[in-house]
């Protein structure tokens, strides 16, 4: 049983902390969830969903005073920043925010650099930005661990949070089909498919075929899935995708970063794969509705109000309707964000 500065005992996480998978965690990086068993992935969705337990008590979990964390973050972000920080900070840890305008890496100190530099500082760091070899090269320069709240090609603490979402739902993971509807060729798509891959849910992607994921990560995934009892399929056929689905999966079309040009090829590609009624309609009746957010599911946002106008339409990637229904679980998976994040803070920094 660990217990707190005050002697208070918390939850009891001596079994998932103690054990052989707890150790192997403990100093690694959290880059993309290849690097990661099928066992360690749920040893942290369930570390995660005891963290959540003692946040709803109200139970002070402060396994980590003194530590400081430090977060770069060259793309900004509402959930991944709110999430690192709030983790942080029940934690007992203090955290430092670098955005794109509050620190040189790449700019006028190289990655190398500014990596040695951060670790002779803090216990932990953060980055979310653009390529992946750019958190890979942090974390091979760091002495202490890094973890990556987004890349343009993987977004791992995303997909615990989905699947702690998903576990919640359906008391289970492996042997559900989950279903991701539009560009599957960035950071999502890969990390969905990759995560399913590692924990059994049978992955579809559904989209054109200009829209598969990379050839040579579908093949390293394939060979995950037969290992754990799971299939991957690609199709452009909604109706094949959807049916029997147990969640369906969608994100915005446009990637951060990308021109605004973009959005004409993709509206006139992707229209026939957004995530109507209909579609969940075709989807077993307990079928949920995720989204990672932001969403573009009506014209309250300013690019979304401006897409929309546009090109005449009154939502984009989802409609309304079923952004709002009983189905959808966004704003759960959104909150898991916070319990999922700190149990990989935990998990990589606890002594």
């Amino acid at each position: 049983m660990i217990k707190n500065q005050d002697n208070l005992q918390l939850i009891d996480i001596e079994r998932l902390m103690k054990s052989d998978i707890a150790k192997n965690l403990k100093g690694k990086d959290f880059l993309k969830l290849l690097d990661f068993s099928t066992e360690e992935i749920l040893h942290l969705i369930d570390l995660a969903q005891e963290l959540k337990v003692s946040k709803k008590q109200g139970v002070p979990h402060k396994f980590l005073v003194g530590k400081n964390i430090a977060l770069i973050f060259e793309k900004t972000s509402t959930r991944t920043r709110c999430a690192f920080e709030v983790a942080g900070y029940d934690l007992g840890m203090n955290v430092t925010y670098l955005d794109s305008q509050g620190s040189q890496i790449g700019k006028k100190e190289s990655i190398a650099d500014t990596a040695q530099v951060l670790a002779g500082m803090f216990d932990g760091i953060e980055y979310r930005g653009y390529g992946q070899e750019i958190v890979e090269e942090l974390a091979h320069y760091s002495k202490v661990p890094v973890w990556n709240g987004l890349t343009d090609e993987f977004h791992p603490t995303q997909i615990l949070a989905d699947f702690l979402t998903i576990k919640e739902k359906f008391g289970k993971l492996k042997g559900l089909k989950l279903v991701y509807m539009g560009d599957s060729r960035f950071n999502m798509g890969n990390s969905l498919m990759v995560g399913c891959a590692k924990v059994g849910i049978n992955f579809v992607a559904c989209c054109p075929k200009k829209y598969f994921p990379n050839k040579d990560l579908i093949e390293t995934c394939q060979k995950i899935a037969e290992q754990n009892g799971c299939t991957l399929e690609f199709t452009e056929n909604v109706q094949e995708a959807a049916t029997g689905a147990n969640i369906i999966y969608t994100d915005v079309w446009v990637s951060m970063g990308e021109p605004f040009e973009v959005w004409q090829t993709r509206i006139n590609e992707l229209k026939p794969y957004k995530v109507t009624s209909a579609v969940m309609n075709m989807a077993s009746d307990n079928a949920i509705f995720m989204h990672c957010l932001p969403a573009y599911h009506d014209k309250k946002t300013k690019i979304g109000k401006e897409i929309c106008e546009k090109f005449d339409m009154d939502s984009i990637e989802v409609s309304d309707e079923v952004f709002t229904s009983d189905k959808s679980v966004v704003f759960e998976e959104a909150e898991n964000r916070m319990h999922t994040i700190k149990a990989v803070m935990l998990a990589t920094l606890v002594k």
